[in-house]
């Protein structure tokens, strides 16, 4: 079989070496920042200290948090970045966003919560799992390509988990939870 290597002139590997090095980038841009769900020093003291119900607050803290957190965006763009219509673009970052919300809000919900950095290694390794995926690594080392909806699925829920985790150790107030909740992940 002859193979021909194209090297940089390949579109798909000048793509590939570009979101690696935004990728490099944003990790070492946010290297202060050790969790991945940190959340401003601003907006912890915002959610510690207000009581009752308060949708359009929240809901800009979740659209807020969605698009400021370097994980997601990691993450989302591995996922994106071989699609091609904006009907599927919707679909992976619906299963995403569903994913992140349902655990976010039965962790808050339920007080359930995981250790931070377990979970920021594991939303570290969605990121290199999806480049994996993206590079066609399971295909080649495994011979079959896992699901990927069902993955970002997943990896959605873990998101969540470390978001749920770092609101609990905030000790926001009961009165209007829910409501507030569910605004946030409106606004995600």
């Amino acid at each position: 079989m002859n193979t021909v290597h194209r090297g940089w002139t390949d579109p798909g590997i000048r793509r590939i070496v570009i979101l690696s090095f935004i990728a490099l980038s944003a990790l070492v841009l946010s290297a202060g920042n050790a969790l991945a769900h940190a959340v401003t020093e601003g907006d912890a003291g915002y959610i510690q200290e207000i009581w009752g119900v308060n949708i359009i607050p929240f809901m800009y803290l979740g659209a807020k948090h969605m698009v400021t957190g370097y994980d997601h965006i990691l993450f989302l763009l591995g996922v994106v970045f071989f699609l091609y219509k904006m009907k599927d673009v919707g679909i992976y970052v619906s299963l995403f966003a569903l994913g992140h919300s349902a655990t976010m809000l039965a962790g808050v919900w339920f007080g359930w919560g995981i250790n931070a950095y377990i979970i920021d290694a594991i939303i570290g390794l969605s990121v290199v799992y999806k480049a994996l995926d993206n590079l066609g690594a399971y295909q080649r080392w495994f011979g079959f390509q896992p699901n990927t909806k069902a993955a970002t699925l997943i990896f959605g829920f873990f998101h969540g988990t470390g978001l749920a985790t770092k609101i609990l150790d905030y000790e926001i107030a009961s009165d209007g939870l829910l409501a507030n909740l569910l605004a946030f992940n409106v606004g995600v």
